[in-house]
């Protein structure tokens, strides 16, 4: 089968990622925020939230409809560059557990090709504990590949290997009378926790009191988000600015 690459995925293709290495295993840092093992031939994804559009057009606050269809365009674009042979999805995949009954057709067809195309894992979240039946995959609270360990939630202190999602990590910097501010990776030698895939995922500060339990003491990197994935030391990023 011949694939043809969309703009988003000759953008993607051009753009550079970011390499890093946990537990002493190297790993790629995309634009679009997957994680790919090459050499496990694994892609991780984390904090999809489809479907949270919908979710608060239930309580009245209406957003654009259309958050899991560009997430999931994002994602199949990602696939078909990466061609891994196995994709995880690291947990809050739904944003709630009705979220699977309120999946479009087109949506739930275009889900179901990606999971049909590769071995998929269903990472347990919060929001999520059990998968919506009929999408494929297979469901496990936390997996591991060689010395890397797969959670949804980071556990606090020290935990070598773990790769995990849950905090929506984003990082500030300012310069030049300007203020920057992008989903990130945050990372260190020891673990790394991955920006939300969602479109209407949201982030938060990674120096904002949640990150203090995996981080404080040890010098990590934050992998901000653009053209390009960007390393910035955690010691030049600033906090969110304050309003009122």
């Amino acid at each position: 089968m011949i694939f043809r690459q969309t703009a988003l995925e000759m953008h993607a293709a051009e753009a550079r990622p970011a390499e890093w290495a946990v537990a002493g295993m190297r790993l790629t840092l995309t634009v679009e925020g997957g994680l790919h093992l090459a050499e496990a031939s694994t892609l991780v994804v984390a904090d999809l939230h489809l479907e949270k559009g919908s979710a608060f057009a239930a309580r009245g606050q209406m957003l654009p409809p259309y958050d899991t269809a560009a997430t999931l365009k994002r994602l199949a674009a990602l696939v078909r560059r990466l061609k891994p042979a196995r994709v995880i999805a690291l947990g809050d995949s739904f944003h709630d557990r009705g979220a699977g009954g309120r999946l479009g057709e087109a949506d739930r067809a275009a889900l179901t090709a990606l999971t049909e195309a590769t071995e998929w894992i269903w990472v347990a979240g919060n929001h999520d504990p059990e998968p919506p039946r009929g999408l494929g995959g297979w469901a496990t609270s936390e997996l591991s590949i060689g010395p890397l360990t797969f959670r949804h939630a980071p556990r606090p202190g020290r935990a070598t290997g773990e790769i995990a999602g849950h905090l929506h990590p984003s990082a500030r910097i300012v310069g030049r009378g300007r203020s920057v501010r992008r989903r990130c990776f945050a990372a260190n030698g020891e673990r790394l926790v991955m920006p939300a895939f969602g479109a209407l995922a949201g982030g938060l500060n990674v120096l904002d009191a949640a990150f203090h339990p995996l981080f404080e003491g040890r010098a990590f990197h934050a992998f901000m988000l653009g053209t390009d994935v960007h390393p910035i030391a955690g010691r030049k990023l600033v906090g969110e600015a304050r309003t009122g």
